[in-house]
């Protein structure tokens, strides 16, 4: 199936590593130059670096995404740096978790979670969306086309015990993503959302999440495999690939007629 993607610019937050790495790699791959957004700049360029290699074009765009002045900031100079004047889509991936306890890596019930962790996990899961929003949609609008996907939580669709404000956090996403859906129709932008589990990827150091885990090896997983059914069978949690081609699909023309809507792609965990 042909995305037809060629020739249009993305910018993709959270890009240095998991998700964003393979979705910054695959956009790049259908052509599309690829603005990758980190906090962290070794991480940014180490994946421009990948894609300039494999002869895509993508430039870093280093900032943290909740400091809007810097945001904006940081998005002019990519933009002028790529030869840009507006990206046709954005992915919202960048996103935070509650810390957990040392001890069995279990998080807090909603009265134990410090008051300032709760910022932390909502200024990234939700203004951290609002802003990149509210930034490229004038420009998506004067183009009179645009695409938006951002990345939430099962979480956020069914509530998790132990995760009530990120769960929170969540699904206000969700909530704003159909509003703006709603508002920009007419401007012909899509705004969808992608609703993941438990994702296995490189940049988790170690247990159940690292990509070498098995259910032979890791007792842990083996437990989680349970609440996945299409994970039962596969053997494994997801993949950055798989969630992938959900996003590039919602990003192409082939999803025109795709808005408001979320996608679960957690192997069966939440079936709405």
């Amino acid at each position: 199936m042909e995305l037809n993607l060629q020739g249009k610019a993305a910018m993709i937050t959270g890009g240095g590593q998991g998700v964003g790495r393979r979705l910054c790699l695959e956009f790049a791959a259908e052509g599309v130059t690829v603005l990758v957004n980190d906090l962290f700049a070794e991480r940014a360029e180490r994946v421009v670096n990948e894609i300039r290699a494999l002869g895509g074009q993508a430039v870093p765009m280093v900032c943290d995404i909740t400091d809007y002045d810097a945001l904006s900031s940081a998005f002019s100079q990519a933009l002028q740096a790529a030869g840009l004047s507006h990206v046709d889509i954005l992915v919202n991936n960048a996103g935070v978790t509650p810390e957990r306890r040392a001890k069995g890596g279990i998080p807090p019930a909603f009265l134990d979670m410090p008051l300032a962790d709760w910022r932390k996990v909502v200024d990234l899961n939700v203004y951290g969306v609002m802003y990149c929003c509210r930034l490229v949609l004038p420009g998506m609008q004067a183009a009179g086309a645009g695409k938006i996907v951002s990345i939430m939580s099962e979480a956020g669709r069914i509530g998790e015990a132990g995760l009530a404000v990120y769960s929170g956090a969540k699904a206000a996403i969700l909530g704003f993503s159909k509003a703006i859906a709603r508002e920009h129709g007419r401007d012909r932008i899509n705004v969808n959302v992608i609703a993941l589990g438990a994702v296995s990827h490189e940049g988790i150091a170690n247990g159940a999440l690292h990509p070498d885990a098995t259910p032979a090896n890791d007792e842990r997983l083996k437990k989680m495999l349970r609440a996945y059914p299409i994970a039962r069978g596969l053997e494994r949690l997801s993949r950055p690939e798989d969630v992938a081609g959900a996003v590039l699909y919602l990003a192409s023309d082939r999803a025109a007629y795709v808005t408001g809507q979320s996608l679960g792609v957690s192997g069966g965990f939440a079936m709405i």
